[in-house]
């Protein structure tokens, strides 16, 4: 099949874009004598005129023809191999020409039609038609500045439309993945779904409880910490595909009378906010606010049961952490921090004597405090807490040690204390 060449004059691809490091990586394998293409994301981004986040490079060099080039590259993974080439904290990938799988071949493995591994290598050609989306599919090869399109990339980016390439029920059996990049591509380019892959959620939506969880948890990070968070999380509500990643939030979403609704969508703007003002956003942040709702109703039912505030939310936060990393992993160096964050409530709460001043100096207190004004946001009666929280913070210490003596007492433990044993 003869691919459409878009040659230099007709497209704004531009050198003067790219990074400096892609450039080395592509006029290196060039001088080597391969083949060198700037590929996928960052040459979809820079025809719309965006600033990509990556810039990736395909080639039909072998990770190992790659690794003798770079001395500064390594290889990694099994399901995909590939090479990265390390320019301090950059990275650039570079990934070897794919081809379909063909019997026999023992480096692509498939089982029920998903890719277990997958380092068949092949020409340009079947590796654009190995890729997911057309407007993925384009190149740009070093060699004359044009753009390569066998797929009609080009026409779906001119018409904002995602398409994917194939079959998508093959497709999508091969990685069910590909159903959530197909909505963050939509909600971050603001493109429309082609009518055959929108019809492939309902069908294929229960497939990603077969993805592994820790793999998930990376694609939930691409999803909610891309700037447009929001917009994700309302495309995985409208094709169904949120119960199948946080089910204990989706059955909170039918019941609750939309606070669960109102808290995620303030959380996330939040987390919006931060990223377009280039300010560092936390995943531990984020998974709280998704697992809040159910962690707050679990901890009510722990209170009937006599428990004290801090002692529930701590079980709650435990039981439900323990479901959710059955369908995504979480990371103990996120999970700590979070349970901190939802213990942080309770303590916020009771400020009588030193405990306020206290918890102003602990490193989860200002995760603690955005989470209240969060709750506030979403609904709960939290007005006179936020303030006095708020202003507690800004003010001196003669002011302070008067705002505390018009705090009313706090609520005692129902546990109280045990009595001590008689010395017989």
């Amino acid at each position: 099949m003869q691919p459409e060449i878009i040659p230099r004059n007709a497209h704004a691809v531009s050198r003067a874009d790219i990074s400096e490091y892609a450039l080395k990586v592509l006029y290196r394998l060039k001088k080597a004598g391969f083949a060198a293409y700037l590929v996928g994301g960052g040459v979809r981004d820079l025809l719309l005129r965006h600033q990509p986040k990556d810039f990736d490079v395909a080639t039909d060099a072998t990770p190992e023809d790659v690794k003798k080039l770079f001395r500064n590259c390594r290889l990694i993974g099994r399901r995909f191999r590939l090479a990265h080439v390390h320019f301090g904290r950059d990275i650039i990938e570079v990934a070897t020409f794919r081809a379909q799988h063909r019997d026999g071949d023992e480096d692509g493995v498939m089982t029920d039609g998903m890719i277990l591994r997958d380092n068949v290598f092949g020409t340009l050609e079947e590796d654009a038609f190995r890729r997911d989306f057309t407007v993925n599919a384009l190149y740009y090869n070093i060699e004359d500045f044009s753009i390569v399109d066998y797929t009609g990339g080009m026409a779906d980016l001119e018409q904002q439309r995602l398409r994917m390439i194939g079959d998508p029920d093959v497709r999508i059996q091969e990685d069910p993945v590909r159903l959530l990049r197909a909505l963050r591509f939509a909600a971050k380019l603001d493109f429309s779904l082609d009518p055959e892959l929108e019809g492939m959620f309902a069908r294929h939506g229960e497939r990603l409880l077969d993805v592994p969880p820790a793999r998930l948890f990376e694609e939930m990070l691409k999803l909610f910490m891309s700037g447009h968070a929001v917009q994700t999380f309302e495309l995985l509500l409208k094709y169904g595909l949120f119960q199948f990643l946080f089910p204990q939030t989706a059955e909170r979403l039918q019941t609750d009378g939309g606070y669960t609704r109102r808290f995620i969508e303030a959380g996330l703007a939040n987390t919006d906010r931060r990223i377009q003002d280039e300010k560092p956003v936390t995943p531990f942040f984020l998974f709280g606010v998704l697992l809040w709702p159910p962690v707050q109703q679990q901890a009510a039912l722990l209170r009937e049961q006599d428990e004290s505030e801090l002692q529930a939310l701590h079980q709650a936060g435990r039981d439900v952490v323990q479901q959710q990393t059955r369908r995504i992993t979480i990371p103990k160096r996120f999970t700590l921090p979070m349970k901190e964050t939802w213990q942080m409530q309770a303590r916020l709460v009771r400020r009588q004597g030193k405990r306020a001043a206290r918890l102003l100096e602990q490193s989860r207190f200002r995760a603690g405090y955005d989470f209240l004004l969060l709750r506030k946001q979403a609904g709960e009666p939290l007005d006179e807490l936020c303030e006095w929280w708020t202003e507690f913070q800004q003010a001196d210490e003669k002011i302070q040690r008067e705002m505390l003596q018009t705090v009313s007492p706090g609520t005692k433990s129902r546990r109280g204390r045990r009595r001590r044993k008689k010395q017989t």
